[in-house]
């Protein structure tokens, strides 16, 4: 069984006492919510990532288990200009911090600098990358320059600063009104 196969069901405690990091190439298709988010499916992306757990020690208490991810991806977005693929080049560079329960967790959250997550005795790793990328999303993926003129339908003349002659909302009102 490969390694890849563990990554949704992580010992996170066994991870870091092994040491060793977990370097995988993942298929776009594992991760649903992100491959939602392409400007076209693409069978052949994926995302390159590595992880690292490490234990720290603690005065008076149990060592700390601490994940470093990184992970780089180039994925076609939809220009929102244009409407066509734009290629974002994302990066993720994260550490965190595990604590044995929610509520540690929350009470933690303000005081720490780095990201807590709650120990689980299987830790899905691929879950917690996904919503990284997600969070590394442009909020209006663009193109410095179009490669295309973008074709505007509502609003094209004022765009092209044509304001067109329009009536006056109440005209029709005052002409009824003359009629009397």
């Amino acid at each position: 069984m490969s390694r890849h196969l563990h990554a949704q069901r992580l010992n996170m405690q066994a991870f870091a006492q092994e040491g060793k990091p977990l370097i995988e190439m993942t298929p776009l298709s594992a991760m649903e919510r992100l491959a939602q988010e392409l400007h076209a499916q693409e069978p052949d992306l994926s995302v390159s990532w590595q992880a690292r757990a490490e234990l720290r020690p603690r005065a008076g208490a149990e060592d700390e288990v601490w994940l470093h991810l990184q992970a780089q991806a180039t994925l076609p977005l939809t220009c929102q200009r244009c409407m066509g693929a734009v290629p974002e080049a994302l990066q993720v560079d994260q550490w965190y911090r595990f604590v044995a329960d929610e509520d540690i967790a929350l009470a933690e959250d303000d005081q720490s600098e780095e990201d807590l997550l709650v120990m689980t005795p299987q830790f899905d790793l691929l879950a917690v990358l996904e919503d990284e990328l997600l969070m590394a999303l442009p909020l209006v993926p663009m193109h410095e320059t179009c490669p295309v003129t973008p074709v505007f339908s509502a609003g094209e003349s004022e765009l092209n600063g044509q304001e067109e002659a329009k009536p006056h909302p109440f005209a029709a009102l005052a002409q009824l009104k003359k009629g009397k």
